[in-house]
């Protein structure tokens, strides 16, 4: 017989996986930095997205 049985083991694993705690509820302030981290990212994105934009439509020959 083994020292540690596999069914033990295999038991104790499924314990720890099924004892999943809310960790946004916990850590609710990391949660709101990340979520403002990611929309002022999206927002600089978009600027120099549109600045893009804007230099290559102002370097267009303007049609008559």
């Amino acid at each position: 017989m083994p020292a540690i049985s596999t069914a033990i083991v295999a038991r104790d694993t499924m314990h720890q996986l099924a004892r999943r705690e809310n960790w946004a509820q916990k850590e609710a302030g990391v949660v709101v930095v990340f979520a403002i981290v990611f929309v002022v990212g999206v927002g600089l994105i978009a600027l120099w997205i549109s600045k893009l934009i804007k230099k290559r439509n102002a370097n267009k020959p303007v049609e008559v």
